[in-house]
């Protein structure tokens, strides 16, 4: 019997980006962000002016999921978050939201930002146990598709950090 491989969070790096872009497109095929999207956000990740930070989930040699937040004086931003479809229930999203909300309160942020699909209910139920709060909505924000996105908030008290994890231990999953 052989022990399962975990997936280990390491740093996005250029030479990941054509493994991500694989899930990406997997994923979001609709909406899938590009290459050079996915470049740019690597510009702004590394040395002492970062405002960004992209990690990949690794199994082995294969990645089976990534997450991005950028930040901006005490806001931050989720940019996107990725499970491969075979690792959907597995609490890798939790895993990847919790990394995102370290480096928010890293970045010193105070509140974060996301939108999510109006149709991911999975991804809802896994910000929602982080404590995240739906606050409005962006008509026809994804594209082509024309899909609204719910625009979620999380605050916290500057002393209590953003890195909790999650209010309860109910396993729900992202995929987009």
């Amino acid at each position: 019997m052989t022990t399962p491989v975990i997936p280990v969070l390491r740093e996005m790096r250029w030479w990941d980006i054509d493994p991500v872009l694989e899930l990406e497109k997997d994923l979001f095929p609709e909406d899938a962000w590009s290459r050079g999207m996915f470049w740019s956000e690597l510009a702004h990740s590394r040395g002492p002016e970062a405002t960004r930070r992209y990690v990949v989930a690794e199994e082995g040699e294969r990645i089976v999921g990534y997450a991005g937040l950028a930040s901006a004086g005490e806001l931050a931003d989720v940019q996107t978050i990725a499970v491969a479809r075979d690792h959907w229930g597995t609490g890798l999203g939790a895993t990847l939201l919790t990394e995102l909300l370290r480096a928010a309160t890293a970045f010193e942020c105070a509140e974060v930002m996301l939108e999510c699909r109006i149709d991911n209910i999975r991804a809802q139920k896994l910000y929602e146990r982080f404590g995240f709060e739906a606050i409005g909505f962006r008509r026809g924000y994804y594209q082509p598709g024309n899909v609204d996105a719910l625009v979620m908030r999380l605050t916290t008290a500057p002393d209590s950090g953003l890195a909790a994890g999650p209010t309860s231990d109910r396993g729900t999953e992202i995929n987009g």
